[in-house]
């Protein structure tokens, strides 16, 4: 599975591609405290979806931040589904560190497209039965 990196104002981010068939599975994570804080799903026909998932402070995770910006920047490229997780966690983190989550995640974004172009998926198409066929 590739495995891409950016990493900006003392931290970075990690994004995993799993490619299953024409889908495509990315788990985003980074920072002191990687977890799973969201899940987005798109495709090129469909807007995104999030769901987020409470933190352990009560509040919700704000990895969507992540998650929703790369889903918009590769729904252009996608031949498939697309679920992508997010999970970064910088203790303390400084304006600065999350003002540098918007370029991380672009090149983040950046690296999969590259690698998608490279790499076109190989998978047969799925066949389905006709709108006057049954299975037997």
């Amino acid at each position: 599975m590739p495995t891409f990196k950016a990493e900006q104002a003392g931290y970075a981010m990690t994004a995993t591609l799993q490619r299953i068939g024409f889908d495509l599975l990315i788990v985003v994570t980074g920072g002191t405290n990687p977890h799973i804080g969201d899940v987005t799903t798109v495709t090129a026909t469909t807007p995104a979806q999030t769901v987020k998932f409470p933190s352990h402070d009560g509040r919700f995770h704000k990895d969507n931040f992540i998650s929703d910006r790369l889903a918009v920047q590769l729904q252009p490229y996608l031949s498939g589904s697309c679920t992508i997780t997010a999970g970064i966690h910088v203790n303390q983190i400084t304006k600065a560190q999350i003002a540098a989550a918007a370029p991380m995640t672009e090149s983040l974004g950046q690296q999969i497209i590259d690698w998608l172009a490279a790499h076109p998926v190989k998978a047969a198409r799925p066949v389905y039965y006709q709108k006057d066929e049954q299975p037997k």
